[in-house]
């Protein structure tokens, strides 16, 4: 129980609650063998304010068929795959689903064939769904779509690696959406794709536009990050008081032809092993257990909305920062002339200064 506390620590000072899962939902996990878990956050009690509850789900995935296989199969087989564990996810009154990163890999329009897919399952469950996809094959956008089948609007990503096999800066540009927030009928929600994680300013301007949830669709392996997944997200929900749904690939993709990456490392078929391990954070600092490592899976996630504003009131980050300071000195940063704030000892060697 100690242990528990430490890692995923406590909601409303009690351990997190489970939700019961629907017979529904668990004949179709038994069916189509995917993992599905249920867990729910409370907030505390209030005099003026009615509760806000919002029921949210993560998919994760791997592919459906091999590298190799045409692409228009791999993209079939791949809706044949989801459409399940969705209908699991709908049967569960689930109001916002999110699916990871790449869960299907293949360039489309906004509107397109992928979009379309899941806009009869938003229609059908009266359900808002987060879609990443792969826009006219240079810009790695979500799409958001609402809970009557209609595109809200979209969101490019910000920040574009330039890590080892994952140097995707010579095929996908920056995005040039800045960090909207968009207001559902269930919620307001930001998406911080994929590499973006790493970069706290770009949470922190999720917050500022006033996100309540914020969903980090995502595609690592385990040896690049794995032990920076659980940490940067609840310190993401810890600092910004909103709450983050993490969502990973699972799998290896195996690829016909071995390739570099010009790292030093020898030619290789694979990324790695994408790791799943898709949670929740919640701005208390509790978390769900992740789903599975090496299956796909379903995470359902109760979330009272009220919990964050009474973690903005308790710490009162917004209030005590100083973003005047931080305005300044970012104004001041990207220009050419920029000199570091650095104080140094005058008993220091001059040849050290």
């Amino acid at each position: 129980m100690e242990v528990s506390r430490l890692l995923i620590g406590l909601n409303c000072v009690k351990a997190l609650e489970p939700l019961t899962v629907v017979e529904t939902a668990k004949d179709l996990s038994s069916q189509h063998d995917f993992d599905i878990q249920a867990f729910k956050f409370n907030a505390g009690k209030e005099l003026l304010r009615e509760t806000r509850i919002v029921r949210v789900g993560l998919i994760q995935n791997s592919i459906a068929l091999p590298t190799t296989a045409p692409f228009l199969d791999q993209k079939k087989a791949i809706f044949h795959k989801l459409k399940p564990i969705i209908d699991a996810t709908g049967a569960s009154g689930v109001n916002i689903l999110c699916l990871q990163k790449r869960w299907c890999e293949f360039a489309e329009p906004t509107d397109g064939e992928s979009t379309q897919f899941l806009q009869g399952f938003a229609r059908k469950y009266n359900m808002v769904i987060v879609i990443p996809i792969l826009w006219e094959t240079i810009w790695n956008t979500v799409v958001i779509i609402g809970n009557n089948g209609n595109i809200i609007g979209k969101h490019k990503k910000n920040h574009i690696p330039r890590v080892g096999d994952f140097n995707e800066s010579t095929y996908y540009k920056e995005g040039n959406t800045g960090h909207p927030v968009f207001e559902t009928a269930y919620g307001k929600i930001g998406v911080n794709i994929c590499y973006g994680r790493h970069h706290p300013l770009n949470w922190l301007a999720f917050e500022l536009n006033c996100a309540e949830i914020v969903f980090i669709p995502f595609a690592t392996v385990g040896e690049l990050s794995e032990p920076m997944w659980p940490i940067e997200a609840q310190n993401a929900a810890i600092a910004n008081s909103y709450f983050m749904g993490s969502i990973n690939q699972v799998g290896t993709e195996v690829f016909p032809n071995p390739f570099t990456s010009g790292d030093g490392k020898p030619q290789h078929a694979d990324f790695g092993h994408f790791y799943g391990s898709s949670h929740v954070s919640a701005p208390d600092a509790s978390c769900t257990p992740s789903l599975s490592r090496n299956k796909h899976g379903l995470l359902i996630s109760n979330m009272d909305l009220n919990l964050c504003r009474q973690l903005k009131d308790k710490w009162g980050f917004c209030m005590t920062a100083r973003y005047e300071l931080y305005a300044d000195m970012l104004s001041r940063y990207v220009k050419l002339d920029f000199e570091p704030q650095v104080v140094s000892d005058p008993l220091l060697p001059k040849n050290q200064l």
